[in-house]
């Protein structure tokens, strides 16, 4: 039974409808603690892989915690869903070693293109377009997304590891493995999916931590401190650069983190709002107007304080498994990551094999999408496995995304199955085929 007064139903009751989900404010807290130990890892990992886009490591780490606790709060108040947001993995890669490492953008300009991605967002949230691109685009290319999103992870974390290098004939080969950073990186990776496999609260976050304090007797970490007050925002507040906005590569790069963002975020609601008994008979999810402005709101916060692209984290889950079915869970998890911002000392003390480790997880979370992939139907196949090859072999989202498209309508063309197209695929396509030579 939930907590109300003798005067009729409590503020929370009010706000949250507690007893009509079947819940309890304890139950909610608890939820609301779980869902944050299992994507506190964010906080470390973000900065890290912002920074080497030339960002402010402090600076990055306040605004991953307060993109996060804005972006979960409105999701908590104005949606009503259990649902935890934060910058996301798989964008913020986009952004440090594509757009910043490759695309030759400054991070300032990186930063304008992420701003425009969330306005774009916020857009097709408030009209009735969000449903038409949502319902457009073939399942098998957005769970190729997914794994292909997930592969580019982890390339990038057995790079930053030191597990894979580069090589002059063959591209890429393996690392130095009398090395304490390759090892300490496939350890972690070890730890952290046993963890999660016994279903531990915290599993990620705490690989993290016991592989960096292993590394310190052996020199490969250094822990600087615990607590202290948070950094100062303003090397990244407010520092947009608007000066690539007439070219096609910011329109390509902002399109590409529009897309991913959103059917990322899409897919997030959808599941985990499905684990929680949250759909309606339709299986549709009430109030996905809502959900999506908490997304696109993060995102442009965000933008202005200096982190990439925030969406709703899979993660959320756990806390849905921990009995969390409203709002008030993310109001827990929002305070969390507020409370998480006097914590930087730790955060800048996390060592490159550590967060590799949580990033190699979190590939393979992600790499279960294929999974859902019609293998028996090369016409939805292959583009399928064109997005999830060539994101990591390019080193960009947008080039894979632009591929797995073109290739899906020319396929469907060749065998002779064009009305299984739609406008918004061959619109896409042909903005694709366009843009990507001009890159």
């Amino acid at each position: 039974m939930t907590d109300t007064s003798s005067t009729g139903p409590s503020m929370l009751e009010r706000q949250f409808q507690l007893s009509a989900h079947g819940t309890t404010v304890r139950t909610e807290v608890l939820a609301g603690i779980t869902t944050f130990l299992t994507m506190a890892y964010i906080i470390f990992v973000n900065p890290q892989i912002l920074s080497a886009a030339g960002m402010p490591q402090g600076s990055v780490f306040v605004a991953t915690c307060l993109a996060a606790f804005v972006g979960t709060m409105v999701m908590a108040l104005v949606a009503n869903y259990p649902i935890a947001l934060a910058p996301g993995m798989g964008l913020n890669a986009y952004f440090a070693f594509v757009v910043v490492g490759t695309m030759g953008f400054t991070w300032q300009e990186a930063l304008a293109a992420v701003l425009v991605s969330g306005i774009l967002a916020l857009i097709v949230s408030v009209l009735p377009i969000r449903a038409w691109i949502v319902n457009s685009i073939p399942r098998s290319l957005k769970m190729a997304t997914s794994a292909g999103i997930g592969f580019f992870l982890g390339i990038i974390a057995l790079e930053s590891a030191g597990v894979v290098v580069d090589h002059p004939a063959t591209l890429v080969t393996a690392g130095d493995f009398t090395a304490a950073g390759p090892i300490l990186a496939l350890l972690g990776f070890a730890v952290v999916a046993a963890l999660n496999q016994l279903r531990v609260p915290g599993a990620t976050i705490i690989g993290i931590l016991a592989v960096t304090l292993i590394g310190i007797p052996f020199g490969a970490a250094q822990l600087t401190g615990l607590v202290s007050i948070p950094p100062s925002p303003a090397p990244t507040l407010l520092a947009l650069d608007f000066a690539k906005v007439a070219t096609a590569a910011f329109w390509i790069v902002a399109l590409s983190m529009f897309f991913v963002d959103f059917f990322d975020t899409a897919g997030t609601l959808v599941g985990v709002a499905h684990r929680a008994g949250l759909l309606d008979e339709q299986g549709r999810l009430p109030r996905l107007r809502q959900a999506l402005l908490a997304d696109s709101s993060g995102t442009v916060l965000g933008a202005l304080i200096g982190t990439s692209n925030t969406t709703s984290y899979v993660e959320s889950a756990s806390g849905v498994a921990a009995g969390g079915r409203t709002g008030l869970a993310s109001v827990v998890t929002g305070l969390c990551f507020l409370a998480a911002l006097f914590f930087s000392p730790l955060a800048g003390s996390i060592p490159a094999y550590a967060t590799a480790a949580a990033l190699l997880y979190v590939a393979v979370v992600m790499a279960r999408g294929l999974a859902e992939v019609d293998w028996d139907d090369l016409t939805e196949a292959a583009p399928a496995a064109v997005v999830a090859i060539t994101m990591p072999l390019t080193y960009s989202i947008a080039t894979g995304l632009g591929l797995g498209f073109i290739t899906y309508v020319l396929v469907k063309v060749l065998t002779g199955r064009m009305r299984e197209l739609n406008v918004a695929v061959v619109l896409m396509a042909a903005i694709f085929a366009i843009m990507l030579p001009l890159v």
